[in-house]
């Protein structure tokens, strides 16, 4: 039984890929904030998804990744891709942190 989450493997189908464009839009209830990502993905079935790191105490601003998996054989053919994540639970102190293959962005929110 492993104790340390991070001694885990990493796996196989799914890597960090890079994004274009990040934004922290307001929700439809005041107060609330919703993440838009947007980019290229490089294979055209791959399913892109944004990932909340964990942490144990709130950090100043919140990681979260561009997380793309890739299911079998990839499609070598580009696409673009928008994914969207409510932020409820996951701000920081003063934010959150775009994580992507080549860059990251800290976007401050309310």
């Amino acid at each position: 039984m492993v104790e340390n989450y991070t001694d885990l493997p990493a796996p196989e189908s799914v890597r960090v890929i890079d994004f274009d464009e990040a934004q922290a839009v307001p929700g439809i209830v005041p107060g609330t904030f919703i993440l838009v990502v947007s980019g290229v993905m490089p294979y055209q079935n791959m399913t892109v998804r944004l990932s909340p790191r964990v942490y144990i105490e709130r950090p100043e601003y919140w990681g979260i990744e561009v997380v793309g998996t890739l299911p079998g054989i990839g499609l070598p053919a580009t696409a673009p891709y928008t994914v969207s994540l409510p932020l409820d639970g996951i701000l920081g102190i003063r934010g959150i942190e775009v994580i992507g293959a080549y860059r990251s962005q800290q976007i401050s929110v309310p």
